[in-house]
């Protein structure tokens, strides 16, 4: 399968793994949030709530990791 994907073109490989994706998320009940996910973010929804920092656009983060490169 891995060779026959490598034949299609970029543009169609984006595509299939956008669609994909879609189809994982439409299902994400089917994937429960473990144990350590839920203290993960019970952890970063505390932080944010102290700080109500909403950290920064992505394109910043982008722009910065371009110029260090």
């Amino acid at each position: 399968m891995n060779a026959n994907l490598r034949q299609l073109p970029v543009e169609e490989r984006i595509k299939l793994v956008e669609d994909l994706w879609d189809s994982i998320a439409e299902d994400r009940k089917a994937l429960p949030v473990t144990p350590e996910q839920k203290t993960e973010l019970d952890r970063r929804l505390a932080a944010y709530e102290l700080d109500k920092n909403r950290g920064r656009p992505a394109a910043d983060v982008l722009a910065d990791v371009r110029r260090r490169l």
